[in-house]
């Protein structure tokens, strides 16, 4: 009873034919389409945003790093003054 044949599929598409025409099938397809396109464009647009801002922040975190090391070093190696005022103590 739930099964549907090859026969019963062909039935239902002369019916649909019949009562759209094939001009307004063939028009919603188009438009299917277009909405197909369009989705597979937002999803690649998202993907390349996503992956520019993920080069983003790798880049600046990796400045800050190494900004960061470099003031830990200039910190860590004390002045020619401080050498000089721990001689004379």
């Amino acid at each position: 009873m739930g099964n549907i044949g090859w026969s019963g599929i062909i039935i239902v598409a002369v019916l649909v034919v019949l009562l759209f025409g094939r001009g307004k099938i063939s028009s919603i397809m188009g438009d299917v389409a277009k909405g197909i396109k369009s989705f597979k464009k937002g999803l690649s647009d998202d993907g390349a945003e996503q992956t520019q801002t993920i080069n983003t922040d790798t880049q600046s975190s990796t400045e800050s790093q190494s900004s960061t090391e470099s003031q830990s070093s200039t910190e860590a190696q004390p002045s020619k003054k401080e050498d000089s005022n721990l001689e004379n103590k």
